[in-house]
């Protein structure tokens, strides 16, 4: 069956409120700013699978947009924005190199790039108030451990996505199918 434009839009639309949704709650929550974008992120596997790279990519960047014009917590915004929104689309590419062992290398090298990009971004340009104390009261070493465990958020994140994606081709894409 051929999708209909207005059935593409619909779906983006409403996985794009979903997600905005999503990185709101996010911010009333402390461990929201990384668990947010993480489940937003999941909600561009619908579209990808249905509609392609594309749509997948303009959904993430109509959310990105807006996220950072409605969420208050710039850390969560930019966390979705330049870290972990994309992620679900290059995801897709990165699984084509393959060994498993550059596979992950180019995975881990393209997250550490982005959470070193957002806090450079977040240090030096956008200053938020303590946020430099912050960093400076926790450590060297302290610092390393949150890289570490980010790291392995990661690892989860992208375990995830790839279950996600599964179910979602196996089970409920074909009970969906009539939607669209």
């Amino acid at each position: 069956m051929r999708k209909s434009k207005s059935q593409k839009i619909a779906l983006c639309g409403v996985l794009g409120a979903l997600s905005i949704v999503i990185l709101l709650l996010g911010n009333v929550l402390q461990v929201g700013t990384y668990c947010g974008p993480m489940l937003a992120c999941f909600l561009l596997i619908p579209v990808q699978e249905e509609y392609g790279p594309r749509y997948a990519l303009l959904l993430y960047g109509g959310v990105a947009l807006l996220s950072l014009m409605l969420v208050p917590d710039k850390e969560l915004a930019l966390f979705y924005t330049l870290v972990l929104g994309y992620y679900p689309v290059l995801k897709r590419r990165l699984e084509r190199i393959r060994s498993p062992l550059l596979r992950w290398v180019a995975k881990l090298a393209v997250f550490n790039v982005a959470v070193a990009a957002l806090y450079a971004l977040l240090l030096f340009v956008l200053t938020p108030p303590g946020l430099l104390e912050e960093f400076a009261a926790a450590g060297a070493p302290l610092l390393i451990a949150m890289l570490a465990l980010g790291n392995l958020s990661f690892w989860l994140c992208d375990r995830a996505l790839g279950a996600i994606a599964l179910v979602y081709r196996l089970r409920l894409r074909p009970k969906l199918k009539r939607f669209f």
